[in-house]
């Protein structure tokens, strides 16, 4: 019997019994759509993590106190992560010095430190995150300012109370008034207002660049009592330059520490490490979605095995009149392999359909190896779990199947 008349018979017995064919293809369909969500958040959450990167620039050397990425070249512990970052260990004359002894691979340096306070414009008060920097924080960070200016090295050098604020900070306390040349209090002092800066939004999952007040590091240290430089950033001329870049700064920080109490990685290595953990965890949530699967597998194989118990009479009538055993096998797998592909599509509609609607609000990306891992998987499990039963009704005896009642 030619192949398409096998297939176009066992499309017919499916569409005989629409309903059950839908309820059976549902356990696909929930499992492809799972795998397939899931792995497209997993996907655009790597992507979103790139284009963090790709945003501050690709030659970009970063010197933290401790070992933040632990034995294992993962994020080590939390609480000692902590620990160090308030350790004092880094200090400004180190950036001073390493910048000025490599001006022929270092194009920046900045030093950077956090703080706490609470900021008072008129009637709106609320705690706010500082983040004490030098001036070449916009040229390390790629961070413009998108009203006013930023704060310039005199500032800086004589410690003035300015202050450039992040977007949301400023949306929040002057809404849609000119922010710059006014007044506002952090704790009980005054500030000046030089600039507000673009747009930038959050950092490798971390907090929003949008939601901190920005200041001079020396004004920082000296009115909030901040000792801490939690680390050095340093911008080289050129990619090629990174290894010597990375080298240099080590030789440098290690006459004064020991090699346990900082880390020099540049952003490949961080990223390669965030691309890691996503990538695992991208793993971990397919795998879970993907037990789904296995139980629409089964209740295919179920529903067949019904299927093959309901039509012995008509298989052993196909069989007295000349079918043969493959071909009735075939005509079984065929509508198993098409319970599942079309499940799997249908799956694959929903996923995708899922990923529009969440995009603006958590990055997915539906690639194509994910459609591929959803039409091939679904596939294979239609034509795993529709294999018993088919080897049943090929085996049926014609007699005895026309004899059943």
């Amino acid at each position: 019997m030619p192949l398409d008349q096998i297939f176009s018979i066992a499309l017919r017995g499916l569409w005989i019994n629409k309903v059950r064919s839908f309820l059976t293809m549902l356990g696909v369909i929930i499992g492809v759509g799972s795998v397939v969500l899931l792995t497209s958040i997993g996907t655009g959450l790597q992507a979103y993590v790139t284009d963090q990167f790709a945003a501050l620039g690709s030659n970009t050397v970063y010197v933290v106190p401790g070992n933040p990425f632990g034995e294992g070249g993962g994020f080590g512990n939390q609480e000692q992560a902590i620990l160090q970052q308030l350790t004092p260990t880094l200090q400004q004359e180190q950036m001073e010095k390493i910048l000025r002894d490599n001006r022929d691979i270092i194009k920046y340096g900045m030093a950077a430190g956090p703080g706490l306070a609470g900021m008072r414009y008129q009637d709106t008060t609320k705690n706010v995150t500082l983040y004490g920097v030098t001036s070449s924080y916009q040229d390390v960070q790629n961070h413009k300012a998108e009203f006013g200016q930023w704060f310039t090295d005199t500032d800086e050098n004589r410690g003035r109370r300015v202050v450039v604020l992040g977007s949301s900070v400023a949306e929040e306390f002057f809404g849609s008034v000119d922010a710059i040349g006014k007044e506002i209090r952090l704790d009980a002092q005054r500030y000046t207002v030089l600039g507000v800066l673009e747009e930038k939004g959050g950092g490798f999952g971390g907090p929003s660049f949008d939601n901190y007040v920005y200041i001079p590091l020396k004004t920082l240290q000296d009115n909030f009592g901040v000792e801490v430089v939690s680390d050095l950033t340093f911008t080289a001329r050129d990619q090629e330059s990174i290894p010597l870049v990375i080298e240099r700064i080590e030789e440098e920080l290690l006459k004064d520490l020991d090699e346990d109490e900082f880390s020099v990685f540049d952003q490949s290595q961080l990223l390669e490490t965030i691309n890691s953990i996503l990538g695992v965890l991208t793993l971990g949530l397919g795998g879970i979605a993907a037990i789904s699967l296995v139980v629409g597998g089964i209740g295919i194989m179920n529903i067949m095995l019904v299927s093959v118990t309901e039509r012995t009479r008509e298989i052993g009538l196909r069989k007295a009149l000349g079918a043969t055993p493959n071909v009735i096998l075939m005509q079984f797998l065929i509508e198993a392999a098409l319970l599942s592909v079309i499940g799997g599509g249908i799956g694959l509609l929903i996923a995708y359909s899922g990923s529009l609607l969440i995009q603006p609000y958590f990055p997915a990306r539906v690639t194509m190896d994910a459609v591929l891992l959803a039409f091939g998987v679904s596939t294979v499990v239609g034509l795993v779990f529709g294999a018993a039963p088919a080897r049943r009704a090929a085996k049926l005896s014609p007699i005895e199947a026309l004899r059943y009642e």
